[in-house]
């Protein structure tokens, strides 16, 4: 169990779930844990939570709440850091489990005179100017090793507790405590900052403190210490003009702030820097600071040549002082090395770059698949600064800000390796702010890439081929130096060849040299049938392929085929027809054979040439029956593997979701057992089961596409995968229609219709596709197709307030679900005529339908259609005022969502708790849970509930009297209910009406054309 408030607060448990609380519970939680250790009043909490004027029901709510924080606790076995006493409540973390304590435990084991600004060799200390520049300051000898050494731990410890922060502490919660406790923490924080800038200006780091200085004092502008430290950096950094600029715009701040003075230490420092003074200069010896996360791939230890390149590079970046960002492009053909140009750079510069060197593969030409879009390449890069998974936005806009925020400030490395072109790379660079180095590679130049440095690579001279060449084989090149450049002229001096051909010479004691380049002239008849400008290449991968054994070479060739990123032994198995055990042990052998590469334990890929050899020594090699057939298994083992795993997490579509029997190999690989496992499996192989269904597309398998598509359907409807879903059943109709299969284009049509009405909110596009597929449906006599279609026609004229069309449109679906035996389908439609009767006030009959729907959806199985009728249950409990019974629904519900990850379905769940919090006065509450929906909403892209969480605060927040606040929110939801063509629009007018003409005006001008 671990407790964090230096970011957003939450709660940290072992096991793949952490535990969950409400915003208003961690809100005490965190009020606890700011005092952990002391024992706090019901009194206290109250006025911690409201101030002077207290909700009636403040007691009650403390007590639940602290109920509901002991349930969380007792959950995770950890139910004994909570006890009542007489006297109140205590928390007691024990070490390691609170952040704050760690942070504060790291800091106080720091000596208070641990370094000053100006010390040892430079002179007396701060005596120059910066003589109070911080607190608790000693004396350290920088001169010294063992005070150097000293001074340095220190600075580790505190930079150990400052990595401890994720952000704004407190930072997810509102109460009344919380602006003022936040204030004392960023205090601390910042005081530690300044500590550590004294420790590491004594230690002479002052080029490594500048850019996180300054990040620091744009959030704090009138922080005179902090400011006095970057002006001291900056004068040791040679960047005095700069550092006198800091102190003028700090000087005319305060001025214009709080019409004050700087202090003596400062103006003192001001004229030491202005002057030059000579006991301003830093130490001689300073100890190298700890690097960040280092992405980079492994550095080749035989690393042999490119010394102009790799000096033009570093002197580049030298010569940049200013701190900008500096660009790199390095083009060349396959094989020539650009990579590892770039990643032996990388390596080389990563000393400059504390805050991390990165790394990612846009595969541009990667045989088989589509260069790596801008939007995924944002998600790696963001994963490797430390984003979560949960955080990277969906649009690539927004990964695109977000990736220039983090930027901002820090010195960072990042190699954008196998580019495509400008447009791939445009999105990924980093802000103005940002102090990064972008070394890119391409086989295209980047012309159109403004600010560029550009390297064009050639193949290796001949003294740089023979070293690299000498380097791996050892003696046995010094003596047939003849033969090695012969070697070198048949893989054209291109380091890729020259070093498989090297390898392989190396691990074969009993050949030559001479023998070697026999083998490669032996293969320039197929070099030449291969007709690539890459024969170098390919004649040093067959001779790499012509040392497997003959299973491996097989499996090698058939790998080719596959049309994903990448493959895990089970998916190898059926495509090698082979037992699971006995592939995955052929890809080990691969592996250590470097024809395969494995970025993380148990998915394996190759480096794009070497698949484009894989894919042509297949097509060489291996009969077109053959292929079909592998390839064929490799389909079959997606599709039936994504069915047992849907089927896991949406049983109750068993029936209406294609029946795929289990592949007939030697062993079959193991299927998903459980939730946990299903969606593991369909999160790691989403992309290679969209690259499954292009690739059966455009292969006349225009059936597995469709059966792929209908398979998939709820796992990328509930799980917010939307452009994915549109996309594989775009695809899916488009074979349906070439091959007349008119049930399957009825069925994908209203899959597409489902996108589109719950998370684009387009209703009318959606109620066209099911009107089609109605007509499909009845033409055909598909009864399952026809029933659905009309549940969904009903759904839309829900939607619209047309709940008399609804209604019968559900009674003619249900009548349909019945005949079928359909139980999943009767729920729903009992579920829509249990909103119907809700909306005509006949609550009874409400009720009964919701009951005989979640009976139904609890026999099938069904999670999301569980939690879809808690929520419609909430809501008529809170329609007839009976609000407690509404909550506890809708917080089954939410607990539900989030433990089976449907995003949309939390944020409806949210949006609903916050309504009834309205209906119970508890203000604070709705507002905090309609912004935790909107935050969600916003994230998945999903408009409807964007809507209903502006709608909501506009009304909290009238009711709280913010009324140019409840404006704002009131016209966003205008604009997301015009554009969805719902009655709610109408409401929202009147309520801008209402509440003041200013926004009256406001609104009519936004209509305006």
């Amino acid at each position: 169990m671990r407790f964090t408030i230096l970011g957003p607060v939450e709660v940290l448990a072992p096991g793949p779930e952490s535990p969950g609380l409400a915003p208003r519970h961690r809100a005490v939680l965190a009020y606890l844990l700011l005092h952990a250790g002391v024992v706090i009043s019901a009194d206290r909490l109250v006025d911690a939570m409201w101030g002077p004027l207290p909700p009636d029901s403040a007691r009650a709510q403390i007590q639940t709440t602290i109920a509901a924080i002991r349930r969380m606790l007792r959950a995770s076995g950890a139910d004994h850091l909570l006890a009542t006493r007489p006297a109140g409540y205590v928390i007691t973390p024990g070490p390691g489990q609170l952040d704050l304590q760690e942070f504060t435990d790291l800091i106080a084991k720091t000596p208070a005179g641990s370094g000053r600004a100006v010390d040892g060799a430079a002179g007396r200390a701060d005596t120059t100017g910066a003589a109070d520049i911080t607190s608790a300051a000693g004396t350290t000898d920088t001169t010294g090793t063992a005070g150097a050494a000293g001074a340095a731990g220190t600075a580790d410890r505190i930079r150990t507790a400052l990595a401890l922060w994720r952000g704004e502490p407190l930072a997810d919660i509102t109460a009344h405590y919380v602006p003022g406790a936040r204030a004392r923490l960023e205090g601390q924080r910042l005081t530690a900052v300044e500590r550590l800038a004294e420790i590491e200006l004594s230690l002479g780091r002052h080029d490594d403190l500048i850019d996180e200085l300054t990040a620091h004092m744009a959030a704090n502008p009138l922080r005179e210490r902090l400011c006095c430290r970057l002006m001291l950096a900056l004068h040791r950094a040679g960047r005095q003009p700069e550092a006198l600029r800091v102190a003028r715009d700090f000087r005319a701040a305060l001025a214009e702030e709080q019409g004050l003075d700087p202090g003596h230490a400062f103006t003192r420092l001001e004229q030491d820097i202005l002057r030059d003074a000579p006991d301003l200069r830093a130490p001689v010896s300073a100890p190298a600071r700890p690097r960040g996360s280092n992405f980079l791939p492994y550095d080749v230890p035989d690393f042999t040549g490119r010394d102009d390149e790799l000096d033009g590079l570093t002197r580049r970046q030298a010569g940049n002082s200013g701190g900008i960002v500096t660009i790199s492009a390095i083009d060349g053909m396959a094989g020539v090395g650009k990579t590892t140009l770039a990643v032996h750079a990388g390596h080389r510069l990563a000393d400059r770059f504390p805050d991390g060197q990165l790394f990612v593969d846009l595969q541009a030409h990667t045989a088989g698949q589509a260069p790596l879009d801008a939007g995924a390449a944002l998600e790696v890069l963001l994963g490797q600064l430390g984003v979560p998974a949960k955080h990277i936005p969906a649009s690539l806009a927004d990964r695109a800000a977000l990736w220039r925020s983090e930027l901002a400030g820090r010195r960072v490395l990042a190699v954008l390796d196998n580019a495509l072109g400008t447009e791939q790379i445009r999105p990924l660079l980093p802000g103005a702010s940002s102090h990064a180095l972008l070394l890119i590679t391409s086989r295209r130049r980047l012309t159109d890439l403004d600010g560029a440095h550009a390297l064009s690579m050639d193949v290796l001279p001949a003294a740089d081929a023979v070293g690299l060449f000498t380097s791996i084989v050892g003696e046995r090149a010094a003596a047939e130096p003849l033969a090695v450049l012969d070697v070198l002229q048949l893989c054209g001096f291109l380091p890729l060849a020259v070093r498989i051909a090297a390898a392989r010479l190396r691990d074969r004691r009993s050949w030559t040299v001479a023998y070697l380049a026999d083998r490669l002239r032996d293969q320039r008849r197929r070099l030449a049938e291969l007709a690539t400008s890459e024969r170098g290449v390919a004649a040093a991968f067959t001779l790499s392929y012509r040392q497997l054994t003959p299973d491996q070479q097989r499996v090698f060739r058939l790998l080719g085929l596959q049309p994903g990123r990448d493959i895990g032994p089970d998916a190898a198995a059926a495509l090698a027809d082979l037992p699971f055990e006995q592939a995955e042990m052929l890809l080990e052998d691969l592996l250590d054979a470097h024809v395969l590469i494995q970025l993380k334990p148990g998915r394996y890929t190759f480096h794009d040439l070497l698949r484009e050899h894989a894919l042509a020594t297949a097509a060489a090699e291996e009969p077109p029956q053959a292929r079909h057939e592998a390839v064929d298994r490799l389909v079959h083992h997606y599709l039936h593997t994504a069915s047992a795993a849907v089927d896991h997490l949406y049983p109750e579509g068993r029936n209406r979701r294609p029946r795929i029997p289990a592949p007939d190999t030697p062993t079959p690989a193991p299927t998903p057992q459980d939730e946990a496992e299903a969606i593991a499996w369909l999160d790691g192989e989403r992309a290679n089961l969209m690259a499954v269904g292009q690739y059966a597309a455009e292969h006349d398998r225009g059936p597995h596409t469709s059966r792929l598509a209908a398979t998939l359907h709820r796992y990328l409807l509930g799980h917010a995968h939307q452009a994915d879903a549109l996309t594989l059943h775009d695809l899916a109709l488009r074979a349906s229609r070439r091959s007349g299969d008119t049930t399957a284009e009825a069925r994908t049509l209203i899959d597409v219709g489902e996108v589109h009405f719950w998370w684009h909110g387009a209703y009318e596009q959606a109620a066209e596709h099911y009107r089609h597929a109605l007509g499909l449906a009845r033409e055909s006599g598909d009864r399952i197709a026809a029933a659905r279609a009309l549940q969904n026609l009903g759904d839309v004229s829900r939607r619209r307030r047309d709940h008399d069309r609804a209604h019968d449109h559900c009674v003619e679906s249900l009548a349909l679900f019945r005949e079928l035996g359909d139980r999943a389908g009767e729920a729903r439609c009992l579920t829509g005529l249990g909103i119907d009767h809700e909306r005509r006030g006949r609550y009874e009959e409400a009720h009964d339908h919701h009951r005989q729907a979640l009976h139904a959806y609890r026999e099938t199985g069904s999670r999301i259609g569980e939690t879809i009728v808690l929520n419609n249950i909430g809501l008529l409990y809170r329609r007839q005022g009976r609000y407690d019974e509404a909550r506890r629904h809708h917080h089954d519900a939410l607990e539900l969502s989030r433990r089976f990850d449907f995003p949309g379905d939390e944020a409806e769940s949210l949006n609903a708790l916050a309504e009834a919090a309205r209906s119970m006065g508890d203000l604070e509450q709705a507002a905090a849970e309609h912004d935790s929906a909107l935050a969600l909403a916003r994230e998945f892209g999903y408009r409807p509930e964007q809507a209903r969480a502006h709608k909501g605060l506009a009304h909290v927040h009238r009711d709280l009297g913010r009324v140019e606040l409840a404006h704002d929110h009131a016209r966003q939801a205008l604009d997301l209910y015009t554009a969805l063509a719902v009655p709610e629009a109408e409401e929202i007018r009147a309520f801008l009406t209402e509440t003041g003409p200013a926004a009256t005006a406001t609104a009519t001008e936004e209509e305006c054309p």
